[in-house]
Protein backbone atom coordinates (compact mmCIF):
# COMPACT_ATOMS: atom_id res chain seq x y z
CA UNK A 1 0.00 0.00 0.00
CA UNK A 2 1.33 3.39 -1.08
CA UNK A 3 1.28 6.32 1.01
CA UNK A 4 0.10 9.37 -0.40
CA UNK A 5 2.92 11.82 -0.23
CA UNK A 6 1.75 16.03 0.24
CA UNK A 7 2.40 17.91 -2.94
CA UNK A 8 4.71 20.37 -3.30
CA UNK A 9 3.36 23.55 -3.34
CA UNK A 10 4.93 26.37 -5.22
CA UNK A 11 4.98 28.58 -2.06
CA UNK A 12 7.75 31.48 -3.24
CA UNK A 13 10.86 31.91 -1.00
CA UNK A 14 10.90 34.92 1.68
CA UNK A 15 11.30 37.78 0.66
CA UNK A 16 15.04 39.19 -0.60
CA UNK A 17 14.92 35.62 -2.69
CA UNK A 18 17.16 34.32 0.06
CA UNK A 19 16.26 31.35 2.14
CA UNK A 20 16.68 31.37 5.97
CA UNK A 21 19.59 31.96 7.78
CA UNK A 22 22.96 30.40 7.97
CA UNK A 23 23.51 30.42 11.36
CA UNK A 24 21.51 27.26 12.64
CA UNK A 25 23.20 25.56 9.98
CA UNK A 26 27.19 26.60 11.24
CA UNK A 27 25.75 26.72 14.58
CA UNK A 28 24.96 23.07 13.83
CA UNK A 29 28.25 21.86 12.49
CA UNK A 30 30.40 23.20 15.04
CA UNK A 31 28.51 21.79 18.03
CA UNK A 32 28.97 17.87 15.78
CA UNK A 33 32.62 19.28 15.38
CA UNK A 34 32.84 20.11 19.18
CA UNK A 35 31.28 16.88 20.06
CA UNK A 36 33.79 14.99 17.74
CA UNK A 37 36.50 16.63 19.45
CA UNK A 38 35.62 15.78 23.08
CA UNK A 39 34.46 11.98 22.48
CA UNK A 40 37.38 11.21 19.73
CA UNK A 41 40.82 13.47 19.21
CA UNK A 42 40.70 14.24 22.95
CA UNK A 43 40.80 10.94 24.19
CA UNK A 44 43.22 9.82 21.70
CA UNK A 45 46.09 12.90 22.25
CA UNK A 46 45.53 12.29 26.07
CA UNK A 47 46.84 8.03 25.10
CA UNK A 48 48.96 9.19 22.86
CA UNK A 49 51.18 11.22 25.04
CA UNK A 50 50.46 8.65 28.08
CA UNK A 51 52.80 6.09 25.59
CA UNK A 52 55.05 8.19 24.61
CA UNK A 53 55.91 9.19 28.41
CA UNK A 54 56.33 5.23 28.81
CA UNK A 55 58.34 4.81 26.09
CA UNK A 56 60.63 7.61 26.78
CA UNK A 57 60.77 6.08 30.80
CA UNK A 58 61.91 2.57 29.66
CA UNK A 59 65.10 1.88 30.92
CA UNK A 60 67.97 -1.08 31.30
CA UNK A 61 66.38 -4.17 33.58
CA UNK A 62 62.69 -3.16 32.53
CA UNK A 63 60.42 -5.81 31.67
CA UNK A 64 58.36 -4.91 28.39
CA UNK A 65 56.24 -6.51 25.55
CA UNK A 66 56.41 -5.25 22.32
CA UNK A 67 53.79 -4.62 20.13
CA UNK A 68 54.39 -8.56 18.19
CA UNK A 69 53.81 -10.00 21.62
CA UNK A 70 57.63 -10.79 22.78
CA UNK A 71 58.60 -10.37 25.98
CA UNK A 72 61.78 -9.79 27.66
CA UNK A 73 64.33 -7.36 29.75
CA UNK A 74 65.75 -4.49 28.62
CA UNK A 75 69.76 -4.88 28.62
CA UNK A 76 70.38 -1.84 26.32
CA UNK A 77 70.65 0.66 24.33
CA UNK A 78 71.06 2.35 20.51
CA UNK A 79 70.26 4.52 18.56
CA UNK A 80 71.26 3.92 15.00
CA UNK A 81 70.39 6.91 12.15
CA UNK A 82 68.27 8.65 14.22
CA UNK A 83 66.32 5.38 15.53
CA UNK A 84 66.05 4.34 19.04
CA UNK A 85 67.02 0.97 19.48
CA UNK A 86 66.61 -1.32 22.78
CA UNK A 87 68.37 -4.65 23.03
CA UNK A 88 66.05 -7.45 24.95
CA UNK A 89 66.65 -10.11 26.57
CA UNK A 90 64.37 -13.20 25.54
CA UNK A 91 65.98 -16.03 26.42
CA UNK A 92 69.15 -17.37 28.16
CA UNK A 93 71.88 -15.97 25.44
CA UNK A 94 69.17 -14.86 23.23
CA UNK A 95 68.84 -11.18 22.45
CA UNK A 96 66.81 -9.01 20.00
CA UNK A 97 66.71 -5.51 19.08
CA UNK A 98 63.46 -3.59 18.78
CA UNK A 99 62.39 0.07 18.15
CA UNK A 100 61.76 1.80 20.93
CA UNK A 101 58.39 3.17 19.06
CA UNK A 102 57.24 -1.13 18.95
CA UNK A 103 57.08 -1.22 22.78
CA UNK A 104 53.90 -1.78 23.83
CA UNK A 105 53.46 -1.75 27.63
CA UNK A 106 56.16 -2.33 30.72
CA UNK A 107 55.49 -5.05 32.41
CA UNK A 108 57.38 -4.29 35.12
CA UNK A 109 60.31 -1.81 36.49
CA UNK A 110 64.14 -2.85 37.17
CA UNK A 111 64.25 -6.17 37.54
Amino acid sequence: MLIPMPLMTGAPPPEGGQGGSPFPMLLAFALIFLIFYMLIIRPQQKRQKEHQKMLDAVQNGDRVMTSGGLIGNVVGTKEIDGAQILVLKIAENTKVEVSRGHIQQVLAKNR
